[in-house]
């Protein structure tokens, strides 16, 4: 793909981040990591270089890139916390929007080719129509959501000036964990719903909070699109490969194209560990959409994108296994 040493990963100590790199080295590629680890994990920085530091130190940031040879970023590193985004919007603004410019600017001055960034389903907002396409009207709906718009508006803006190729991502709900057990989720708080529903099942958090069950679902609950991790980093090696071969610029949903309730999550959790979950039922939380769904079409067209672990049981198998809770007669995905 490109001279070992030659990709940089920021915020590869993070969930995805980590993912990417184990992805890199499976390729030959020893990933340069970037992270700060106010979030990240040092246990997950295993396969390449690490260089701690933050992404608005850009002089710093600089002489890393040039001094590790870096032509290509895999961006992405952010905060993350929808609610936190709302309760404390300038640390938003700060890190996802002023690393940003930091990181272009470094990006420049070292002269790098290619950047990939992790952007998200929620520039969407509340989508008209289901299941979501590129071309989607972008209207967010929290602060995270905005950020990671505006990054994408940066990155279009100012990559040209350079020269440089890139791929925006936006994700759906990103969820498993490596089948090797090498990695796993490692949120601090947790709030995504497939492992807080484990930790339910595990007694780890003595009930499991779901939010809205008088949506116009099938259940009544909000169906979202949950995507296998090692799906979503195999799409980000595919990016990257179209990226060097053809130059340009693409934007793609990666999703699994599948609708999943949050009580079907339950219901296969269940199954998995063998273990019941309680469940309490809370008001529905301003601004959720009942369905969020991915176009993935034109990966697929373009990329050849066709996730192999996106199905609800494997997913959950994975997740599980990462924290010792599947049982022992599991079944099997």
């Amino acid at each position: 793909m490109t001279s070992v040493n030659s990709i940089c990963v920021t915020g590869g100590a993070g969930y995805i981040g980590s993912h990417a790199c184990l992805a890199a080295a499976a390729r030959g590629i020893k990933p340069l990591c970037v992270d700060n680890f106010l979030t990240g994990s040092r246990e997950a920085v295993e396969w390449g270089p690490l260089a701690e530091l933050d992404l608005r130190q850009t002089e710093l940031l600089t002489e890393t890139l040039i001094r590790h040879s870096v032509d290509t970023v895999l961006h992405y590193a952010a905060s993350a916390y929808v609610g936190e985004s709302v309760t404390d919007p300038r640390k938003y603004y700060d890190n996802n929007v002023g690393g940003m410019l930091s990181l272009l600017a470094a990006c420049a001055n070292a002269g790098v080719k290619t950047f990939v960034l992790s952007s998200s389903c929620a520039t969407y907002g509340v989508p008209d129509q289901v299941p979501v396409s590129e071309t989607a009207a972008q209207m967010p709906i929290n602060p995270y959501g905005m950020t990671k718009l505006m990054c994408e508006q940066m990155l279009r803006d100012i990559a040209p000036q350079t020269g440089m190729s890139y791929g925006v991502l936006r994700y759906f709900n990103v969820a498993g964990a490596d089948v090797s057990g090498l990695l796993r989720e490692r949120h601090d708080p947790e709030t995504h719903l497939i492992p807080l529903t484990l930790f339910a099942a595990a007694r780890w958090n003595p009930v499991l909070k779901l939010f809205g069950s008088d949506y116009d679902t099938p259940d009544g609950s909000c169906i979202r699109d949950y995507v296998h991790v090692s799906d979503l980093v195999h799409g980000h090696m595919l990016a990257l490969e179209y990226l060097q071969q053809n130059g340009g610029q693409l934007t793609l949903n990666l999703g699994s194209g599948q609708g999943t309730s949050n009580f079907e999550i339950v219901t296969m959790v269940e199954r998995i560990t063998g273990r019941s979950v309680a469940v309490e039922v809370a008001s529905r939380r301003p601004g959720d959409p009942p369905v969020l769904v991915a176009d993935t079409s034109r990966a697929r067209d373009l990329l050849g994108f066709k996730p192999q672990r996106s199905d609800l049981a494997t997913i959950i198998s994975d997740a599980a296994r990462s924290f010792g809770l599947e049982a022992p007669n599991a079944i099997c995905a």
